[in-house]
């Protein structure tokens, strides 16, 4: 598994590492449709543009529709950087959700990251990417700042639906009974130890070379990160991860860890942006992050803060 981490000030240079949802992947999903539906608030800016890059990436096959909770108007800063790549929105309109026959849909993808996305009722496969709005209020954004915003979202959704596009036509494969994954090591009998406390059980085998964990009852959440030499951060770096049950299990390990003499990254925490965790970061000896995290209850997410900043637990 792989999940990242890093910390910023802008939303838009590097986000939070809680932005990234790599936590809601079901990889035994496959990707189908004939007909998606992009949602946002306004239906102004990221719904129209997804809807033209979609149309574009996807083709002829795949009809393409975009909608919105209180539809306004398109954004002119959204029209002009889909022009630079080629695609002409002049003659899209802002369309309310409501006017969607949801019986001609059957995948919905909303794109709100602070605001409450609208519903969309129907038996449709749903999926959520949080890109940050381009738009804003702020009297102090010059055209060139607005534009750097409207291109970042832009890309963003671009290479979303490229995944995506590349996900509707996976020819049949083998039906794998296990997943394999290595990390390179200094000290074997330190890293053995770490690991076998980590995961609850001692290696298989190990010889002086490696020591090989199986521990079929674990599940596996894996992320292909792009290497582009670019400084690390919430889109570069790599990690393992494991789920634990809750809340009080992070805590818990916590207190385990600290037991143990593992290093602790970061301290337990809630984090609310992206996909809403409860996590903490610990470091294998040879530096590599490790991220011990639990989903939180129906309960948590209704005491999410206005701020969206994160708590720490006891």
């Amino acid at each position: 598994m792989a999940r990242v981490s890093g910390r910023t000030s802008s939303r838009f240079d590097a986000l939070d590492s809680t932005s990234c949802p790599y936590h809601d992947i079901h990889m035994s999903q496959r990707q189908s449709a004939k007909s998606i539906l992009f949602l946002c608030v306004a239906n102004s800016a990221r719904s129209q543009m997804a809807e033209g890059l979609a149309r574009s990436i996807l083709g002829p096959s795949v009809r393409v529709q975009s909608a919105g909770s209180k539809p306004s108007r398109v954004n002119p800063y959204a029209v002009e950087v889909m022009r630079e790549i080629g695609i002409d929105l002049t003659s899209h309109t802002s369309k309310s959700v409501d006017t969607i026959d949801a019986s001609t849909i059957d995948m919905v993808i909303t794109l709100c990251a602070e605001e409450v996305c609208p519903v969309f009722l129907g038996k449709v496969r749903r999926i959520h990417w949080p890109i940050a709005d381009a738009a804003s209020d702020d009297p102090s954004l010059t055209r060139d700042a607005f534009l750097t915003r409207f291109r970042t979202a832009r890309d963003q959704i671009r290479a979303r639906i490229e995944v995506l596009a590349a996900l509707l036509d996976v020819p049949p494969g083998p039906q794998p009974s296990e997943f394999h994954a290595s990390v390179r090591v200094n000290d074997l009998a330190n890293s053995t130890r770490f690991y076998s406390w980590l995961l609850g059980a001692e290696p298989k085998e190990w010889t002086h070379r490696y020591s090989t964990f199986v521990h079929p009852s674990l599940r596996t959440n894996f992320v292909l990160v792009v290497s582009d030499g670019k400084e690390l951060h919430h889109d570069t770096l790599y990690h393992l991860g494991v789920a634990v049950a809750d809340k009080d299990a992070v805590i818990r390990t916590y207190h385990l860890a600290r037991d143990a003499g593992i290093k602790v990254e970061k301290p337990p925490r809630t984090t609310w942006r992206g996909t809403p965790l409860h996590e903490l970061w610990l470091a294998d000896p040879d530096g590599t992050l490790v991220e011990v995290y639990a989903r939180l209850t129906d309960d948590e997410l209704a005491q999410k803060p206005a701020n969206l900043e994160p708590a720490v637990l006891a």
